[in-house]
């Protein structure tokens, strides 16, 4: 049977109760979730032997994440991802963001959804349990127009799924691209690097990016090139490739366009497969769209859980999405929310062994 509790976790500088959420399933699998960013600090899953290991990176005290972290489990919004030039134009009015990294914005600006304390109200049956987080953003918000309300559920199953629902509303069109930015390592998250896992994904082409690390508005496809994951390959074995775009990005860090497989009735991400421990995630989303990160950032001057140093490439990132800079590219899915209408999108992580 599935359960979830609560339990306080710490208080802001401006006292906000930062509360934690764990979830459990009946299958050996524990999520742990804090409302400061709806941010996932443990998941903790067994390998091919039954052994349990905590495979997200993350800290064991609220203090690191107020500090500032890499994004480490948390929600990202109002926009996931990177927009040029920190600025945007809708309905004939420019409407400008925080330039937080270089001259572009990303996810969300200096204090995007990661850096708030969410509402958090838990739900509990059978097969499954988990936690509704909510937060109202309001008009100017880093820029942002409109007051968009933001809904986040966790639904923990007995099918060994984390369910990552997402829903919002505004009063006024506004962009909205929301993601969920774990970190993995299915070896565990102080195991070393993620270069040997297997990698998947269901992809044709991707966003590539200039300087900034901005799109240029075309796809390109992937066949003939270090980004080809149509079929498994060690996330390793090419990233020290010459490719331009691995220079860009120093690694792996690029919007996967999704070529539409279906999974019960999802668009297939990909999957992965750590070979040491056979375990196995499987990614579903109703995004166009993934960015794949390989930890190129990570430097060692963070200490997690354990007193663990996260090094370079310790941790990968599958974050479901739309396409950066969007509201900059009209030949780009849409990101904007309309008055009176509903954003909803879903994305499944499914963890098991191989």
């Amino acid at each position: 049977m599935a359960t979830v509790s609560r339990e306080p976790f710490g208080s802001t500088q401006d006292g906000e109760v930062v509360d934690l959420f764990t979830l459990k399933n009946g299958r050996g699998l524990e999520v742990q979730a804090i409302s400061f960013g709806a941010t996932i600090t443990s998941l903790k899953t067994p390998d091919r032997d039954g052994a349990s290991a905590d495979i997200v990176l993350g800290f064991e005290s609220l203090q690191p994440y107020l500090d500032g972290s890499p994004y480490f489990g948390a929600i990202i919004g109002r926009y996931g991802n990177r927009i040029g030039g920190a600025a945007f134009e809708l309905a004939g009015q420019v409407h400008r963001l925080a330039a937080n990294n270089g001259e572009n914005h990303l996810h969300g600006g200096d204090r995007g959804f990661d850096k708030v304390v969410w509402e958090g109200e838990t739900f509990q049956g059978d097969n499954e349990a988990g936690v509704v987080f909510s937060h109202v953003s309001p008009d100017g918000d880093e820029g942002y127009p409109g007051t968009l309300s933001v809904r986040v559920t966790y639904t923990l199953t007995d099918k060994n799924e984390l369910v990552v629902d997402y829903s919002a509303t505004t009063d006024r069109a506004t962009p909205v691209n929301l993601t969920q930015h774990s970190y993995f390592n299915l070896a565990g998250h102080g195991s070393g690097d993620i270069l040997g896992h297997e990698l998947m994904l269901a992809a044709d082409a991707i966003t590539p990016v200039g300087d900034g690390l901005i799109p240029s508005g075309v796809l390109v496809p992937v066949e003939g090139t270090p980004f080809d994951f149509r079929t498994p390959h060690p996330i390793g074995e090419r990233i020290e490739s010459d490719h331009p775009q691995m220079v860009f990005g120093a690694g792996y860090d690029h919007n996967w366009v999704l070529n539409g497989t279906q999974v019960e009735g999802m668009n297939l991400v990909g999957r992965v497969y750590e070979p040491t421990t056979g375990r196995t995630l499987e990614v579903l989303t109703e995004e166009p769209g993934v960015q794949f990160y390989s930890g190129n950032f990570l430097d060692g001057s963070d200490v997690g859980k354990g007193g663990v140093v996260y090094g370079r490439r310790s941790g990968f990132c599958l974050e479901t999405q739309h396409f950066p800079d969007s509201p900059n590219k009209p030949e780009f899915p849409s990101t904007v929310l309309e008055v009176g209408e509903v954003h909803t999108t879903k994305t499944v992580f499914r963890f098991g062994v191989g």
